[in-house]
């Protein structure tokens, strides 16, 4: 097999009839119920109450989490395939998701019996939302930089520090939030995590953002917030790993999220370009117009198969295929509406054609869950020291 991988196995993509059914049935959910409101959402800078309901209904909130806890006991698979068609409408309802979907699998993967059933079934079941909170206005990419403190008070936590740029950061009822409770060394070494509930928690305000207008992107902060000893998630000072493991999970589902964006600009490029005529006939049949479609398809086909690809994957070959995934995809997508803003001309940069929506949801797709250019980084680094042993 060619390096760096051991088998055919590795390559394998397993869509299953049950994974099919259920796109169909987010896609025409997406259509009939989130479409509608988009508008309205971007607008106001907010999912409509309704729309968070009807999700509910339907399970969106707890795919991947077993059905003791109030899931619907799917696979990762099922949460990609959401991610994808979901962003095809509406990425800021799909971030929604994502974020509620690190927080139960963070909790399933590390924590214990009673935060499951305390904190995962509300969240699962929709009842409660949720928020991931690790960078810090010091500390993004820099996860091991984070200042925010977490002292042992007898039978709590006292927590003080600032968090930026938490999606769901004004809305959420539990946080998920990691502090350093010594100094560690390495410096990872003293960084723990916490589920805080929203009591303790001082949102500071809104913060406007590029894109995704609707996540409710905030600043919060923490002042000798009493955290019971019982919220620290599995063992302290292994806070690191858990944020690292959580944004590995969340990778591959930005990337699905690109693609859904994806689909949509090639949609809308293709139907344009067949209604469109010009110079006595439709711009289909120009030859430029016709390469940016084969283009964007090939840059669409090749981001769903390594989004897919990763998301069947197991093991240490996960983690750099999910950065693989996570910056050519979120890249790909960006050249597929430039292409379709390209083919639209005036009207390519009209805010009716939702266009230029995906163009700055997409910026903040490269950026959150870890940029592009440490994604690079980190897929080399990760490949060499497993496959080569050699550090760098």
């Amino acid at each position: 097999m060619v390096f760096p991988f051991n088998s055919i196995e590795e390559f394998k993509v397993n869509i299953t009839q049950d994974h099919e059914i259920f796109r169909n049935a987010i896609r025409e959910f997406c259509d009939r119920e989130v479409s509608p409101l988009v508008e309205k959402g971007e607008r106001e800078k907010d999912i409509p109450q309704e729309l968070k309901i009807k999700a509910r209904e339907i399970g969106l909130y707890g795919l991947d989490v077993p059905t003791e806890y109030g899931g619907q006991g799917g696979d990762y698979l099922y949460n990609i395939i959401a991610s994808e068609e979901i962003s095809r409408v509406w990425s800021s309802f799909a971030t929604f998701f994502l974020i509620n979907w690190m927080f139960t699998h963070a909790i399933l993967t590390f924590g214990n019996e009673e935060q499951k059933k305390n904190y995962v079934t509300e969240v699962a079941k929709g009842e409660k939302i949720a928020a991931f909170a690790n960078t810090e206005p010091n500390a993004g990419t820099d996860v091991a930089g984070i200042q925010t403190t977490a002292k042992k008070v007898n039978d709590h936590f006292v927590i003080n520090g600032k968090k930026i740029f938490i999606t769901n950061g004004d809305i959420a009822d539990y946080y998920l939030v990691t502090a350093r409770t010594s100094a560690g060394n390495p410096r990872w070494k003293g960084i723990s995590m916490f589920i805080i509930e929203k009591d303790n928690v001082k949102v500071e305000g809104r913060i406007g953002t590029t894109g995704l207008k609707a996540s409710h992107t905030a600043e919060i902060s923490f002042n000798e917030a009493k955290v019971p000893a019982e919220n620290l998630l599995g063992e302290e000072g292994m806070g690191f790993k858990y944020a690292v493991s959580s944004f590995d999970y969340a990778r591959t589902l930005v990337s699905a999220q690109a693609v859904g964006i994806g689909q949509a600009a090639l949609e809308k490029m293709i139907e344009y370009s067949i209604q469109r005529n010009s110079f006595g006939q439709k711009i289909a049949s120009f030859q430029n117009v016709q390469q940016h479609i084969s283009e964007s398809l090939a840059d669409l086909y090749t981001s769903r198969l390594i989004t897919y690809w990763a998301g069947n994957l197991k093991g240490e070959d996960y983690v750099v295929v999910a950065s693989l995934a996570k910056f050519f995809s979120t890249e790909a997508v960006e050249r597929i509406v430039l292409r379709a803003m390209r083919v639209f001309g005036g009207y390519g940069v009209a805010e009716a054609t939702g266009l230029e929506r995906m163009l700055r949801d997409l910026q903040i797709l490269k950026t959150y869950e870890g940029t592009n250019d440490i994604q690079r980084l980190s897929a080399a680094k990760f490949l060499i020291r497993k496959k080569l042993g050699v550090e760098i």
